[in-house]
């Protein structure tokens, strides 16, 4: 009975540990036509709010700039980049997070955004959307560290 109860505990104390997890790490794209390996996104936390820079570009367009930037990013490089900002926990939903905006550094825009852990926090569903979650695309992004 004993060996049960510990096993019980051992399985809620992992649950825990999961229920968790964080965005924060080292992420890898993926292109969603190509289905080749784009970028690796840095997600890091300061005070309770996430956000996310590209730390290398994987393509053969390493030097790319963000020509078609409309903010403080205009003609930036990509490489080095913040991306995400103002990302903040869903109050209540263990693994998701939201709050803040994504930029496109392909076409400049910003899209408002959502993040969910999935797989054990082994992939991370990035919806960038405007308006409301319905009305935009998930890409999902691999845990490299």
């Amino acid at each position: 009975m004993k060996q049960f109860v510990c096993a019980g505990l051992l399985a809620f104390a992992s649950g825990m540990v999961m229920a968790q997890a964080t965005p924060a790490g080292l992420w890898k794209t993926i292109d969603d036509e190509t289905k080749a390996e784009k970028s690796l996104v840095r997600i890091t936390e300061s005070g309770g709010v996430y956000s996310g820079k590209v730390d290398k570009i994987l393509t053969d367009k390493s030097d790319a700039k963000c020509k078609e930037c409309t903010d403080e990013r205009k003609d930036k490089p990509v490489q080095g980049m913040t991306i995400l900002r103002e990302i903040k926990p869903v109050s209540g939903e263990a693994g998701s997070f939201e709050g803040g905006d994504i930029l496109d550094p392909n076409n400049g825009k910003i899209y408002k955004v959502l993040l969910k852990l999935v797989d054990g926090g082994k992939k991370l569903d990035v919806r960038g959307y405007i308006g409301m979650p319905l009305l935009g695309r998930t890409q999902t992004w691999l845990r490299v560290e």
